[in-house]
């Protein structure tokens, strides 16, 4: 087989729309529905745990270092999985996949609900996070298949519920049930959701396009996991060791340096094995400059998303003085906001293209980041922020997810869905980083030179939401570069 055949034959193109029958258009329907309600069954977990781990500490007797762990385990499965899964969707059916991935999940919480010690507790997140890695690739490359150009942005829309809203949603539902219930609810009210997504996938999910026998290079694997599982737990762990006043027996920079050098190693060894179609993760989807130009400002908008993710329960607990429960509401009319625009954005993308939306997307999140650290302690002035922040962010994921893998021929839609998935954790991870390490040294120094804890706090906060703001102008000069019309049936 030669080299174009050879990449040709992963996960061939359904027919076109005007192809397609009605049976067939509603078979795809089914398809994506599904993937969508366990996606974001899935994501929605990703975030559930955040405002759990006191609760986890005094039950199980942890430490709080010990208890972060369940959350820096999952996101350090997810960076090592998710890279791998574009050779999963080659060589695995789509229904195949689905149902691994499915069944890792509910295992995960199963194991979780279940679990005895934090040792247990610790291998249920971590069973949990493989089947998220792969749901979102999934998704993504079925997406594409599947759906026709001209109607990609109104699913698109869809798949932005579940990357932002599913997210933003886990802290507030679980600040619900922490007041009434204990944390294994956390689990048990989700496991029934996941075995009935996945018993509707088992009897309901048909395979898209084609498998072939892609090549494993273990190689690729190890360094796969190094470089990009070591610069998420490092970042992670810089944020983390800022937080708490550092006291790690080895330097923070450590783990992230190993890993960058890993991820250099392993992208010169991709650049060569795709010259034979063997790459692990084909990179030449950054041939494709409306591809690179959205992952680019993808990467600056998840940014402004982790940022109000992490630093506005802060503020709104350790100065406004907000309860979990109150401060997971406040968060709630954002994601909100961003459910109902979603399909919305989806419907003008497909009629108007991705700059018309990116554009005034990108410089709406600049201005909410901004305003955010201006905020001071005004909750009226921090809700109004947070929905234009969410306002924008809407405006900028479903054109974004679109018209960069809009770009990308056919056969490269699962290398391409796994690095936006591989992005957005290593940009989260980074973005917490650098935010927490930004605020707290900020409001050292300003509890060194006097200032209260509240004060000191909300000083170091400002300037994160600052700093923010400011690389989110970066956003900005990508958004004029984005693809303007949605793109053609000429791959």
């Amino acid at each position: 087989m030669s080299a174009p055949d050879s990449l040709a034959g992963s996960h061939d193109p359904a027919p076109s729309a005007s192809a397609q029958s009605a049976e067939e258009k509603a078979r795809n329907r089914i398809v994506i529905t599904l993937l969508l309600v366990a996606t974001f069954v899935v994501f929605l977990n990703e975030t559930i745990m955040s405002v759990a781990l006191p609760s986890l500490m005094a039950d199980l007797n942890i430490s709080a270092s010990a208890a972060q762990w369940l959350t820096s385990a999952f996101l350090l499965t997810m960076a090592v999985v998710i890279p791998t899964t574009g050779f999963i969707m080659q060589r695995l059916t789509t229904r195949a996949v689905f149902i691994v991935a499915m069944t890792s999940f509910c295992l995960g919480t199963l194991i979780c609900a279940a679990s005895p010690t934090f040792g247990f507790l610790l291998v249920g997140r971590i069973v949990q996070a493989v089947g998220t890695a792969i749901m979102m690739p999934l998704m993504m490359t079925t997406v594409m298949t599947v759906v026709p150009p001209e109607s990609r942005g109104r699913t698109m829309g869809n798949i932005s519920i579940v990357i932002s809203v599913a997210p933003a949603l886990g802290p507030t539902i679980s600040g619900v049930i922490l007041e009434v219930l204990s944390w294994r609810w956390m689990f048990w009210l989700v496991l029934p959701v996941g075995l009935a997504a996945l018993t509707l996938g088992y009897k309901l999910m048909r395979n898209i396009g084609e498998t072939r026998k892609a090549p494993l290079d273990l190689l690729s694997v190890v360094l796969s996991a190094i470089g990009f599982g070591g610069l998420v737990y490092g970042l992670s762990s810089i944020g983390e060791g800022a937080a708490h006043g550092g006291g790690s027996a080895l330097p923070l920079w450590l783990s992230p340096a190993i890993g960058a050098i890993a991820l250099v190693l392993f992208v010169l060894r991709q650049l060569r094995l795709q010259r034979e179609n063997r790459a692990l993760l084909d990179l030449r989807t950054l041939r494709h400059p409306a591809y690179a130009v959205a992952l680019i400002v993808l990467a600056f908008s998840m940014l402004g998303l982790f940022g109000a993710v992490i630093l506005l329960p802060i503020l709104m607990q350790n100065v406004q003085g907000l309860t979990t429960l109150q401060s997971g509401l406040m968060l709630l009319p954002g994601g909100l906001v961003m459910a109902a625009m979603a399909p919305i954005v989806g419907r003008i993308y497909d009629r108007r293209g991705a700059r018309v939306l990116v554009l005034p997307g990108s410089m709406l999140t600049t201005v909410a980041l901004f305003t955010m650290s201006a905020s001071g302690s005004s909750i009226a002035l921090l809700l109004v922020a947070h929905l234009a922040l969410s306002v924008g962010l809407a405006l900028l994921f479903t054109p974004l997810f679109s018209s960069g893998l809009g770009a990308l021929p056919k056969q490269l839609y699962s290398h391409g869905s796994a690095l936006v998935s591989a992005l957005q954790q290593v940009a989260g991870a980074a973005g917490i980083a650098v935010l927490i390490s930004v605020m707290t040294l900020r409001s050292a120094a300003l509890a060194t030179g006097g200032a209260d804890v509240a004060d000191a706090i909300l000083g170091g906060i400002q300037t994160a939401f600052t700093l923010a703001g400011a690389l989110s102008i970066l956003a900005i000069v990508g958004a004029f570069f984005v693809q303007g019309k949605s793109p053609g049936e000429n791959h």
